[in-house]
């Protein structure tokens, strides 16, 4: 890799760890390559992308994105997932990864421009994704608003009852009258 080259990669990768919702350092050693394509097809699922790159590389992007805390994860073989969707999502494809093959393993990361570590990691990939969340929330706001809607409805039928009732003692009254 000549000099322009290496430039347009930490270019690149600056790039992308500015992007990123989080950033995810794994050990890749003794992944083949038909497992690590499927960990990037399982990846692109949640918005995310695997790239492998020198650290010295990595590091110099990491530095250039102001994100020099990264630095930190990237000794050994090192692999980026960067999440531009769920971090969830991201930390669930590489933990599913390894329930199958044993690798990768977690490093660390960052997340929310933190430092995280490889237990916050597996953590987050226990953690339901975002969209299950969304709708766990959507049912904790409604099950009040459907239960004010039933108790207002009950109000109103109630309210016509009475209405009714009392139209009823008015015409009965006028009738004998």
């Amino acid at each position: 890799m000549n000099r322009e080259q290496k430039a347009a990669t930490i270019e690149a990768i600056a790039d992308q760890l500015s992007k990123a919702e989080a950033v995810i350092a794994v050990d890749h050693s003794g992944l083949d390559v038909a497992a690590t394509e499927k960990l990037r097809r399982k990846l692109r699922e949640g918005e995310a992308r695997l790239r492998v790159v020198k650290n010295t590389l990595t590091e110099r992007a990491a530095d250039q994105a102001g994100v020099g805390e990264l630095k930190e994860v990237l000794k050994g073989p090192t692999a980026l997932a960067f999440a531009f969707g769920d971090p969830v999502a991201a930390a669930k494809a590489i933990a599913a990864q390894r329930r199958e093959t044993e690798k990768p393993t977690f490093k660390g990361g960052l997340l929310a421009g933190r430092l995280i570590g490889p237990e916050e990691l597996e953590r987050l990939a226990k953690l339901p994704s975002r969209d299950v969340l969304y709708g766990q929330l959507v049912g904790i706001v409604a099950h009040p608003l459907s239960g004010l809607a039933r108790t207002l409805n009950g109000l109103l039928g109630g309210l016509a009852v009475a209405l009714g009732q009392l139209r009823e003692q008015k015409e009965a009254a006028a009738g004998q009258g």
